[in-house]
């Protein structure tokens, strides 16, 4: 029976310990309060749900992503043909069940394949002039008197150009073979400009069409504060139309462990002062008020506070888990000892006789 009371005299000891650790330790978790108001800033007039403001002209920086349309791309004479051109081709004189007439693309060794009847002709390296000249010769051989008009339709260069092209880390685009071109810092009007120059020592009087295809470089962030369960953030692209609204139901409204203390962090060119903008949640949502519900700006932190109950649920279960599995592992050694300390009969019999 002396390892009975032993175990008995280790659970006392561990109960009355969980009973002092619970009863008069707190929560070691630091609350999170609203950051202080800049006063300056606090007084402006910030934009609201029904008197936006429409953001400065959009400024390229990594990573965005642009959109080039070439309207006029006219390489510089002489050009010499290459793999994946175009050529218009029209042959009078050919054979009137295989005519010659169409767009023809130059093939890899640069062959242009004008059919069956009449085999493959190689213009790669070759300036239009030349390879017309070309294909007058091969012609000759299966026509009486060819006459060939061809014509540059379309270069592969071209299509290097055209697309969507990601601004790198360094602020450049690239243009394939035409090589890169710096654009940060530039409005989308300076970069079009600045590419159609670079563009200008390859291609004559070169013209094309720019725009933002994701706007990737200006951003908001909603932080979620997890009540002791990991904060989450959230990174968003701005649009210039978005409100606390929008944001919040980016996540599907508010979660569970969130609740209704949500502010504006909005960062200023002041070292250590921030504009705080408090969000009357339920004004927004049942009362649908405006006055709250702020245009979102580039670098705004919408912070969503915990639900303070909750993180003290989350502390306090925290503090005791270690407790309750000494508890749980002292219960398992007691009902053990408990089990096998009973009268057992010899041979393994039950003591009432019965089974």
């Amino acid at each position: 029976m002396q390892p009975y009371i032993r175990l008995h005299q280790c659970l006392g000891l561990v109960l009355a310990m969980a009973t002092l650790g619970g009863g008069c330790q707190t929560v070691p978790r630091t609350p999170v309060s609203q950051p202080p108001v800049d006063a300056a800033h606090a007084q402006s007039p910030v934009p609201r749900e029904l008197s936006k403001v429409v953001l400065p002209t959009y400024v390229i920086e990594p990573p965005d992503v642009l959109m080039i349309d070439a309207i006029h791309v006219v390489p510089r004479a002489p050009y010499h043909l290459r793999t994946l051109d175009m050529l218009a081709i029209q042959v009078q004189g050919a054979l009137p069940d295989a005519p010659i007439s169409g767009i023809y693309s130059i093939e890899p060794g640069g062959l242009v394949k004008l059919g069956p009847r009449y085999g493959s002709v190689k213009v790669g390296g070759l300036t239009v002039d030349q390879a017309e000249e070309a294909i007058t010769r091969h012609l000759r051989a299966s026509l009486q008197a060819p006459i060939v008009s061809a014509e540059l339709a379309d270069t592969a260069a071209k299509q290097q150009i055209a697309g969507q092209h990601l601004v790198g880390p360094d602020g450049t685009v690239t243009l394939g073979s035409y090589g890169s071109v710096p654009v940060v810092g530039m409005t989308i009007a300076d970069a079009r400009r600045a590419i159609q120059q670079y563009l200008s020592q390859y291609l004559e009087d070169p013209e094309i069409s720019l725009d933002v295809f994701a706007y990737n470089s200006k951003v908001y962030y909603l932080v979620v504060q997890g009540a002791g369960l990991g904060d989450g953030v959230y990174r968003f692209p701005v649009t210039g139309n978005e409100t606390i609204l929008d944001a919040i139901s980016q996540v599907n409204g508010l979660q569970q462990v969130s609740s209704k203390r949500i502010w504006i962090a909005r960062p200023t060119d002041q070292p250590g002062k921030v504009q705080v903008l408090p969000v009357k949640w339920e004004d927004i949502t049942a009362q649908a008020s405006a006055c709250t519900n702020y245009q979102i700006l580039p670098g705004d932190r919408v912070f969503i506070a915990e639900d303070k109950l909750i993180a003290f649920d989350t502390g306090l279960a925290k503090l005791t888990a270690p407790f309750e599995r000494i508890m749980g592992f002292s219960l398992l050694g007691v009902g053990t000892v408990t089990r096998f300390s009973g009268p057992v009969l010899k041979g393994g019999g039950n003591p009432q006789g019965t089974f």
